[in-house]
């Protein structure tokens, strides 16, 4: 199995980062990707990889941190994106749930993003929260000249992953698919998604699927839950646990290249 996204760098795992990895490996996850969100935290994902060969990373400015976005940012994402170690531009998006950012800010470091990623012709890792028609405007133009994108733990209704499997994108999903309560929607859409376009990923530590925390105080998530997912979405697809493994890690592969 391949763990499309994981925040590794997150302080939740600075004292037990090694055993975190050593769960990971023995729940047969062969490779992880940490997610980047801002220029810091991306070089941190980057050193990451350096002392772990079986990890990736990306290096983008997620939505929330898009107010620091300069100049000197796209200077940073060019330098890690060249690292071979580094297989996406992201997380980039936009957030309108909280807004962190301005709007703007958001438009602003999202668009030079996906320039960024046509420049360097690497996949797009995407973030979307309660911005649907404003990201869609935005991506459906460029996404002929992508060279392909991951709608990153995908949370929306049935309008938006149809919109988003039109533009050829990649769909991964985390531990919401395990939630009884908020994840009933995404639970009846998720035969929508075509086997060759379906990714999974835990987006560690957030999300812990339910399934293994029920209806008490949730866990710090890690990668070595991802099984628990691809379990979930075989089940509600029709699908064995070893079907889901093997398209999703062939998937992972053709997506980010390695």
């Amino acid at each position: 199995m391949i763990d499309i996204g994981a925040n590794l760098t997150n302080k939740r795992f600075e004292n037990d980062i090694d055993q975190v990895l050593a769960n990971a490996l023995q729940a047969d996850v062969e490779n992880i990707i940490i997610t980047g969100t801002d220029i810091f935290n991306s070089t941190q994902a980057l050193q990451l990889c350096n002392r772990y060969p079986f990890l990736y990373s990306t290096a983008g400015v997620h939505p929330h941190a898009a107010s620091a976005f300069d100049k000197h940012s796209l200077t940073c994402l060019r330098y890690l994106l060249d690292q071979p170690q580094v297989v996406a531009v992201g997380e980039t998006g936009l957030d309108f749930n909280r807004n962190f950012s301005s709007k703007e800010q958001q438009i602003y470091a999202f668009e030079q993003q996906l320039e960024l990623a046509i420049e360097t012709n690497m996949p797009v890792f995407l973030h979307e929260r309660e911005a649907f028609e404003t990201q869609y405007r935005i991506l459906e133009p460029l996404a002929k000249h992508l060279k392909d994108a991951v709608v990153h733990c995908f949370t929306g209704n049935q309008h938006a992953l149809e919109a988003y499997l039109q533009l050829g994108f990649y769909i991964g999903i985390t531990g919401w698919i395990c939630d009884e309560r908020r994840g009933q929607e995404l639970q009846s859409i998720i035969d929508i998604i075509p086997n060759n376009r379906l990714l999974i990923e835990t987006d560690s530590p957030y999300l812990t699927p339910r399934t293994l925390t029920g209806k008490k105080k949730k866990a710090k998530n890690q990668p070595a839950n991802l099984s628990h997912i691809a379990q979930k979405i075989g089940d509600i697809r029709g699908q064995t646990l070893s079907e889901i493994c093997k398209m999703t890690t062939d998937n992972s592969r053709r997506l980010f290249g390695f």
